[in-house]
């Protein structure tokens, strides 16, 4: 029927008036209806040969890789009274920035002189430890003076022993020549007294020979007692000798213990010294720790102990700070199942609490308000609470995190895995069957 006119009577006549034209609405009803049933059978049929990304999805928190960029407490080296703060919470601060004064309040460290006392006692010492190295020197001095006069009395005293050795020799020569003088002296005087006694010779010849021979044997006498006294005189050198080494030796040992005494005194000394430098040290130290100060850049994020006069403990915590600067990664913690799935530098998209996001997590391209990264590592060993811990750093290559991201922010991650048909995925897991773990590339494939 043409259409040549605008005008229309279905406001004067019902289509349920006539039954021709309510049996030909509903045919044309019916075609549309299979119309779209045939179209959405197709796109079903479409959808399930789509590629989709297989995944594991886990909750995670965001950290920081490096131990230095987390929140971190301030503690007392030394003990002490709380006297000034210099900060409050929320602070911003910068690394040296002074946080509280302490009072000191060991008895021991009361004097304000502490350090120029202690330091006069280290000079008394210092000046003792000089003398006691020029008493070590005086004596080596000595020592050496001693053991060049022993041998200048060595040397002189065995000179008189060769001289008192020469002189026995001689007086021995002589008493062996004034024997046979003696010998003929007493020869003489019996042929003489013989021939006296025959009536040859006179008694005046015999008298004389008489006296020579007396004479004789007085020169014996008197040679044999200075070739005693030789003898006697080469003894006492040898006794003396022995006497000279004996006594520059006890002279000599008695020097190097007063050396070595002198020593130990001086190393007695240095020790000490040491101790009151390691003190002098210590003092000043113990004074730079009376002001606790920021260990690095940050913010004060709280303040443990507050209260102006109260005594802290060595070690004791007084304020929490977090660093400005942070490396940080998101940690997740995955099932001992999942774990195998996953490997370094392995894809995962994640969400974060507090971004607007829109997650299709089989269709990641799809998908808004998410943010990439990769796996950097995966623990060995199973946690306290039986998870397997993997850090996921940010992809420089995709969109950079926010940097509004704090430590402790909820994350949710998408781990991307093979990417297979609808259809292949709705199988498995109506089965219940494991995501796709072997690769194309990997000698597990090749041997099946």
């Amino acid at each position: 029927m043409l259409k040549i006119t605008h005008n229309t009577i279905s406001e004067y006549l019902s289509n349920r008036t006539f039954s021709s034209i309510e049996k030909i609405q509903k045919e044309n009803n019916n075609k549309k209806y299979l119309l779209l049933l045939s179209f959405l059978l197709l796109l079903f049929i479409v959808v399930q040969f789509l590629p989709w990304t297989q995944n594991i999805q886990a909750k995670g928190e965001i950290v920081s890789r490096f131990p230095d960029q987390g929140p971190q407490t301030v503690q007392t080296i030394i003990g002490g009274r709380i006297e000034k703060w210099y900060v409050k919470e929320g602070d911003q601060i910068k690394k040296g920035d002074t946080l509280v004064f302490l009072s000191e309040v060991k008895s021991e460290y009361f004097d304000p002189n502490l350090i120029q006392r202690t330091q006069e006692q280290l000079n008394a010492k210092d000046l003792s430890i000089g003398a006691y190295e020029n008493k070590v020197s005086a004596i080596e001095n000595q020592a050496r003076a001693l053991e060049q006069a022993l041998i200048i009395k060595k040397n002189q005293t065995q000179n008189k022993l060769v001289q008192a050795k020469n002189k026995i020799e001689i007086e021995n020569a002589e008493l062996q020549n004034i024997n046979k003088n003696n010998q003929i002296a007493q020869n003489q005087y019996q042929r003489i007294r013989s021939l006296y006694q025959k009536g040859l010779k006179t008694l005046s010849e015999l008298q004389e020979k008489e006296l020579k021979y007396q004479e004789t044997l007085a020169k014996v006498s008197i040679q044999q007692n200075k070739l005693n006294n030789a003898q006697n005189e080469y003894y006492n050198l040898e006794l003396e000798l022995s006497a000279i080494e004996r006594d520059y030796s006890e002279k000599i040992a008695k020097a190097n213990s007063d050396k070595q005494s002198a020593l130990s005194q001086s190393l007695e000394g240095r020790a000490e010294s040491a101790k009151l430098r390691s003190s002098v040290s210590n003092y000043s130290q113990r004074q730079k720790m009376y002001y606790v100060t920021a260990p690095q850049d940050g913010y004060v994020s709280s303040l443990i102990s507050t209260g102006i006069g109260q005594t802290l403990k060595e070690g004791e915590e007084i304020a929490r700070i977090v660093p400005d600067k942070n490396n940080i990664v998101a940690q997740f913690k995955l099932s001992p199942q999942d774990i195998p799935l996953v490997s370094k530098e392995g894809k995962v998209r994640m969400r974060f609490d507090g971004w607007p996001s829109l997650v299709i997590s089989g269709w990641p391209e799809t998908s808004t308000g998410v943010f990439e990264g990769h796996v950097i590592a995966i623990d060995q060993f199973l946690t306290s609470d039986g998870y397997y811990r993997v850090l996921v750093q940010p992809n420089d290559k995709y969109k950079p995190w926010p940097i509004e991201l704090r430590m402790g922010t909820g994350t949710q991650g998408f781990f991307l895995l093979k990417t297979v048909p609808v259809w292949y995925e709705i199988w498995r897991q109506l089965n219940g069957f494991p995501a796709d773990y072997y690769r194309e590339d990997s000698p597990e494939t090749k041997k099946k």
